[in-house]
C-alpha cells in the first residue's frame, strides 16, 4: 500500500493492531553523493523498507550561524546548527528528482521533509505524502503552506506538548489534508528508557480519527522499541537509515542499517503470522473442538417415549454435536416420542413439536 492510501483511508479499525507501514529515514547519510544516496534507495529496499526518506534545506534558512547543537557532541562533534546543515545542505531539486527516478525504477516510495517554501514547492511534483519535522510543529505559516498543497501530511510530535499538538493539528484539518501523527522523543540519540512508548497510546486515544506512529531515534541494538511500538498499534514506523553505522557523526550513529531493516521486517513477519487477523471468530482447524469440547444435553437416566423432561432428566456431558446446553428451557417441559437410554445425547428429533 502507497503512503498517501494509507493516510487518505483515515485510522485502521478500532483496536485493530497491523503491520506497520516502514520508513526508513535516510535523512542526509548521502553525504550529498549521489552514488551513497543510491546505494541508501536500493539497500533500503533490500532491508524490506516500504519508503524510504530525505531531508531538503539550505542551512542560510534552517537556523543562525549561532545556532547551538541539540545533539551527542561526542558522537557528532560540530557544535554549531549552521556548520552542520552547511555540510549536507548542497542537494536540491536536480538531485532530489534523480533520486525519486530511482525510487520509481526499483519500486519504494520517495520522500523528503522540506525545511523552507522552495523546497516545499519542488517536492511537491516529486510526493504525493508531506512530511513535517517536529521542529516545525508551531511554525504555524510554514504547515499552511504545505496544506495548501492539499496532500496527506505526516506531522512528527517531538519535544511536544499535547496542547502544541492539539494546535498544529488543527491548522492541518482545518484545511482538509488528512493527518497522521507520528510520537517521538526529539534527542539523537534517544536513550531506550526515554523512549516512552506508552505516549502512542496517548495519542490514539486523545486523536482516535487520526492515523497514530512513531519516529525512532534510540540506537538499532536488538529492534525491541520497534516491535512494541507496533503492537501499540503504530501505523507508520520510522527510524534513520544508513549505509555503515560505524561512521562518525551526523545521523549515521543512531541509524539502522538494511540488516537491521531486515531483522525488523522479519520479525515483524513472524508477530503479525501470530497475530493473525483482527477480529474474534472461530477458525476452521477449531472445529473439532467446537464439536467435541463443547457438551450437550445428556439423558441422566434411562428416558421412556411419551414421559415429560424434567429439570433432573438431563445433564451436560461432552460431546457437542447434540441439542447445546443453552437450549435447556426449551427442552424441559417436551414429550419424547421415543426411548432415550442413560448416558445418550438429546437431539431435537427425539421430541415432540413444541406447542
Amino acid at each position: 500500500m502507497r503512503l498517501k492510501n494509507l493516510l487518505s483511508d483515515g485510522p485502521r479499525e478500532k483496536n485493530l493492531v497491523a503491520r506497520p507501514f516502514i520508513i526508513a529515514e535516510a535523512g542526509v547519510n548521502h553525504e550529498t553523493n549521489m552514488g551513497l544516496a543510491k546505494r541508501l534507495v536500493e539497500e533500503a529496499k533490500e532491508g524490506g523498507a516500504d519508503a524510504i526518506k530525505f531531508q531538503s534545506y539550505k542551512a542560510d534558512t534552517l537556523a543562525i550561524k549561532a545556532s547551538t547543537a541539540y545533539w551527542n557532541i561526542k558522537k557528532e562533534p560540530t557544535r554549531s546548527q549552521y556548520e552542520l546543515f552547511k555540510k549536507y545542505d548542497k542537494f536540491w531539486k536536480n538531485e532530489f528528482t534523480e533520486i525519486k527516478n530511482h525510487c520509481d525504477k526499483i519500486d519504494i516510495e520517495f520522500l523528503s521533509t522540506p525545511f523552507d517554501f522552495e523546497s516545499a514547492r519542488f517536492l511537491n511534483d516529486l510526493m504525493n505524502v508531506f512530511k513535517i519535522s517536529s521542529s516545525d510543529i508551531t511554525n504555524k505559516p510554514f504547515i499552511e503552506f504545505i496544506c495548501a498543497f492539499g496532500k496527506p501530511i505526516i506531522l512528527s510530535t517531538g519535544a511536544s506538548n499535547m496542547d502544541e499538538i492539539h494546535e498544529a493539528a488543527g491548522w492541518i484539518e482545518s484545511k482538509g489534508n488528512p493527518l497522521a501523527l507520528l510520537h517521538c522523543i526529539l534527542n539523537y540519540p534517544t536513550e531506550a528508557t526515554d523512549a516512552n512508548l506508552a505516549m502512542i497510546l496517548d495519542l490514539k486515544r486523545t486523536f482516535p480519527k487520526n492515523l497514530i506512529g512513531y519516529s525512532d531515534h534510540t540506537l538499532p541494538d536488538d529492534m525491541k522499541i520497534l516491535e512494541v511500538a507496533s503492537l501499540l498499534g503504530a501505523s507508520i514506523i520510522e527510524k534513520h537509515f544508513t549505509f555503515d553505522k560505524t561512521l562518525p557523526g551526523n545521523d549515521h550513529y543512531h541509524a539502522m542499517d538494511k540488516e537491521d531493516l531486515k531483522k525488523i521486517n522479519n520479525r515483524l513477519d513472524q508477530i503479525f503470522k501470530l497475530m493473525g487477523v483482527g477480529r474474534k471468530h472461530a477458525l476452521p482447524s477449531e472445529e473439532p473442538a467446537r464439536v467435541n469440547a463443547r457438551r450437550s444435553l445428556v439423558a441422566n437416566r434411562d428416558l421412556f417415549k411419551g414421559s415429560t423432561i424434567k429439570n433432573d432428566d438431563l445433564v451436560f456431558k461432552r460431546p457437542g454435536y447434540g441439542i447445546s446446553p443453552k437450549e435447556f428451557h426449551k427442552v424441559v417441559g417436551r414429550k419424547l416420542i421415543c426411548d432415550i437410554g442413560e448416558d445418550s445425547v438429546i437431539r431435537w428429533e427425539f421430541l415432540e413439536e413444541a406447542k
